[in-house]
């Protein structure tokens, strides 16, 4: 396991398209599916990771509490499974039933979304406006396994806020932090080198 902070897109950055298989109901997901949202978070995350471990029961809580709100989300999974098999739809459909995800889990089987977006870590998270702009990027809040701070969803959810309210944010963004994203043998992206 390979600790590695978040890229830190620029802000501003706008959505790059995507087709993908939702891993729950079989159904293609691109960012059409969520054009009357007012905001947009995408997630990259896995199953086999320690972080995601530890921040997935607060990815579940948030899924919930904004099923009636404007925003859309979306997790995706973008593992070589070759060699992390429960990465794989398998694994990532029962991690979505154990949790009771109520927002698409993709698998990005080519990996080319999480390098559109420059993912680095699992998890990794993406806010954006309603013009499909970056607007947060960063750590979900400062727990990360062992160090005793709670996981409350703190950053995140304050971003979502602001987003939801038109309002900038206003605090300073860090880095989420965990175990690297696992690309394919000579595909990593130019960005790590």
């Amino acid at each position: 396991m390979s600790l590695t902070p978040s890229t830190m897109l620029p802000l501003g950055t706008p959505t790059i398209d995507f087709n993908l298989q939702d891993v729950i109901s079989g159904n293609q997901v691109s960012l059409k599916n969520f054009e009357d949202k007012k905001a947009l978070l995408i997630m990259f995350i896995c199953r086999h990771c320690p972080y995601v471990k530890h921040t997935q029961s607060e990815i579940a809580k948030i899924g919930k509490d904004y099923t009636n709100k404007s925003l859309g989300i979306v997790a995706i999974s973008a593992n070589d499974v070759s060699a992390y098999p429960e990465d794989g739809p398998k694994g990532m459909k029962e991690q979505a039933k154990e949790l009771g995800f109520t927002f698409p889990y993709c698998f990005d089987e080519t990996q080319e979304t999480a390098k559109a977006y420059a993912a680095a870590c699992t998890p990794d998270f993406f806010l954006f406006d309603r013009q499909r702009k970056l607007v947060y990027r960063g750590q979900m809040d400062g727990s990360r396994p062992g160090n005793n701070v709670p996981l409350t969803g703190a950053d995140l959810r304050a971003a979502i806020g602001m987003v939801l309210k038109d309002k900038p944010i206003s605090f300073e963004q860090k880095p989420s932090m965990g175990c690297n994203i696992k690309w394919k043998s000579g595909s990593q992206p130019s960005y790590f080198h």
